[in-house]
């Protein structure tokens, strides 16, 4: 993975590489400079993504309430962080006194609340609280491009920073108000640090690892996995020639070093705590006790009972001495109960447990081939050193917190039920860079052709970056089809976040001015808040809007891919007989359906005629239940349009819209069968 040059000259730790020129870091300055423009001002054209709603209105909360039961699931840190503009500019939210979705703690009904109904325009601090983000992926660009100098100097720093300043997967996500790209910039700079630590004994560098790790652990539950990383950093480390100065003590047996290294980890732990007390004001109630009363988190704590594990039990053990504060517990409960079932799609499968092979797919789909093809070279080279015995394992010592970082952060990825985004694996990335940077031995090679290889791969990676702006978010390479065929194989957070209202403004506004238009969205954005006037199919999102009954007609129908693919939906992709039944019994009841969700006073007659139907759990039941019919037929059709590639668009006319939703079982089978030999 290294030059044995660069190595030689180049210890785990001590003296830094020669300063580079001057152009260099003008170079690097630049090139972090462009990756922030183009993150922030790509999502200029992106509604409010899934989670940014729900961070921005929890963290706004922590810093203004100093209350930390909205959103406990994900990072402190990140979300103060991403707030923290927001709350200095004294943006207004939402009543408290009498809100009963502050008191079950409901962050998607009170955010609703913050960012539509408070009177003042959230775009600007969701703007505001993205760019705050995007700083933390600028330096996650740092940190690569000081390793990559360290192992390859500055040619091959520049190549490993070029590979992620134009990642589309970092300028998809490195300025959304979210905790992915902070949890990356963490745990690369924790095991950095955990690392010179276990090679430089000084006290200053002992209080930056504990503090680095400390804040990883107040910016995402999965810094969990930092545990093992160290563990087998401190053994690698043990097992090397050596000495390690601490103080006075010159260690040179691996059991003193690791003896060491395991006190050192035991003060870890004790400023890890302190951090995270200090993020919670030092209070163990999650709820602020000078605000009007709460009566639970989102899901009750005794939902998890005998759901978590161990694990959860442990937690609960631990909430009950008062060992860390309430919130932080409960949120890392929550996210053991999460993800024992989660549904998923991949590649036209459904899944409640995920699949193995999950995150595999969305790397080799999601990751642009120049960045494939390069990390194919480097393993094609590496196992060619190794067979000719030219590899010496001293060589990849330097190595070891990055290898460390990738293999048990990816064999955790695989493992793992949660398979809702590929946003989950992108801590991986940046040991990909930092390794591309031996491509830069390549540009001051003599062969011409080593040097034009090279740059091919890294304007040809850039170019992707560019290209597919501001749609980072719904990235696929050429072997998934490119962007709009991305619906085919990942959908959520990996296509499909919610972030294309804007784009479908603008398509409604260029090409469907006057025509019936219908939306079936998913995320948690406003429609309307963008002068979108559509009429409501089945939303997927948790704001609890009221149902009422939409009459269909040939039109406009705009879908997001999470509902096309039917993925949160109990009818999933299949059509069992047994719904066809119950959804022609409810058919039986529209014309009754928009009296009731469109008089009030007939509204009142039907709930006396007839006291037995259940009208608003009828509403929604078949506006399910037609959704499902409907795309089951759509999933077999082209789209005539997209929206920003999240959001698909189809003609219908009256033969399709009565086939698919109020034909007979044999009229929509034909109708099914027909797209399909027609696609």
């Amino acid at each position: 993975m290294t030059t044995p040059e660069s190595n030689a000259a180049r210890p785990a730790h001590g003296t830094w590489p020669p300063r580079p020129p001057l152009r260099v870091i003008l170079a690097a300055v630049a090139l972090l400079l462009l990756h922030f423009t183009l993150a922030v001002a790509g999502k200029r054209a992106a509604s409010t993504s899934t989670d940014e709603l729900a961070h921005l209105t929890a963290g706004f909360s922590y810093w203004q309430n100093h209350d930390y039961r909205l959103h406990p699931e994900n990072g402190n840190l990140p979300q103060r962080w991403a707030a923290l503009p927001g709350w200095l500019t004294g943006a207004p939210f939402p009543n408290l006194n009498g809100n009963e979705y502050w008191r079950t703690s409901d962050v998607w009904i009170v955010g609703h609340q913050f960012f539509y109904e408070s009177g003042a325009d959230h775009f600007p601090r969701l703007m505001a609280g993205r760019a705050m983000t995007a700083l933390f992926s600028v330096g996650t660009g740092v940190l690569v491009l000081l390793w990559s100098w360290r192992f390859f100097g500055p040619t091959g720093a520049l190549v490993s920073l070029t590979f992620f300043v134009f990642s589309p997967d970092f300028l998809a996500h490195g300025a959304l108000a979210t905790s992915d790209g902070c949890m990356v910039f963490f745990f690369l700079a924790a095991t950095a640090a955990w690392w010179r630590h276990l090679h430089d004994g000084r006290a200053v560098i002992w209080w930056l690892s504990a503090l680095v790790l400390g804040l990883a652990f107040v910016a995402k539950y999965s810094a969990v996995l930092l545990v093992p990383m160290m563990i087998a950093m401190a053994a690698v480390r043990a097992w090397a020639p050596a000495p390690w100065q601490v103080g006075r003590w010159r260690l040179t047996t691996p059991l003193g070093k690791f003896g060491v290294a395991a006190l050192s980890a035991v003060g870890h732990a004790a400023i890890v705590a302190l951090v995270i007390w200090a993020f919670y004001g030092f209070r163990f109630a999650a709820g602020n006790p000078s605000l009007p009363p709460a009566d639970h988190f989102i899901k009750p704590w005794s939902d998890f009972i005998g759901k978590t594990g161990l694990l959860g039990e442990a937690t609960r053990a631990l909430a009950q001495l008062h060992a860390l504060p309430e919130a932080f517990l409960y949120g890392f409960d929550y996210v053991l109960f999460s993800t024992k079932s989660r549904s998923a799609f991949l590649n036209g499968e459904h899944s409640l447990t995920g699949w193995r092979t999950f995150f595999i797919w969305s790397f080799l789909l999601k990751t642009t081939l120049p960045l494939l093809i390069t990390a194919l070279l480097l393993a094609v080279t590496a196992l060619r050193q190794r067979w000719r015995g030219r590899e010496d394992f001293r060589r990849l010592y330097p190595w070891t917190p990055l290898l460390a970082l990738f293999a048990i952060y990816g064999g955790s990825s695989i493992a793992s039920q949660l398979n809702i985004g590929h946003r989950h694996i992108l801590p991986l990335y940046p040991v990909l860079f930092i390794a591309a940077g031996a491509l830069g031995t390549a540009l001051s090679s003599e062969l011409l052709w080593r040097r034009a290889v090279v740059a091919g791969l890294l304007g040809w990676h850039s170019f992707e970056g560019v290209r597919f702006a501001p749609f980072h978010l719904a990235y696929f390479n050429a072997l998934a089809g490119g962007p709009a065929n991305g619906r085919r194989h990942l959908v959520d957070s990996s296509l499909d976040w919610g972030q294309d209202l804007p784009a479908l403004k603008h398509w409604l506004e260029t090409h469907a001015q006057g025509q019936p238009t219908f939306l079936s969205y998913f995320g948690s954005g406003q429609p309307s808040y963008y002068g979108i006037k559509a009429r409501r199919l089945a939303f997927l999102n948790n704001f609890k809007f009221e149902d009422h009954y939409a009459q269909l007609e040939p039109g406009v129908y705009c879908i997001s891919a999470t509902i096309l693919q039917a993925v949160y939906s109990s009818e999933l992709a299949h059509w069992p007989l047994e719904s066809e039944k119950e959804y022609q019994t409810l058919r039986a009841l529209e014309p009754l359906f928009a009296v009731y969700t469109q008089d009030p006073a007939r509204r009142a007659e039907l709930r006396k005629d007839a006291p037995t139907v259940r009208w608003p759990e009828a509403i929604k039941r078949h506006d399910r239940l037609r959704m499902a019919r409907l795309t089951s037929y759509l999933r077999a059709r082209q789209p005539d349009a997209h929206a920003g590639y999240s959001i698909l668009i189809y003609r219908l006319n009256a033969a399709e819209v009565h086939a698919a939703t109020a034909g007979s079982w044999s009229e929509w089978n034909q109708l099914i069968q027909k797209a399909t030999l027609a696609d």
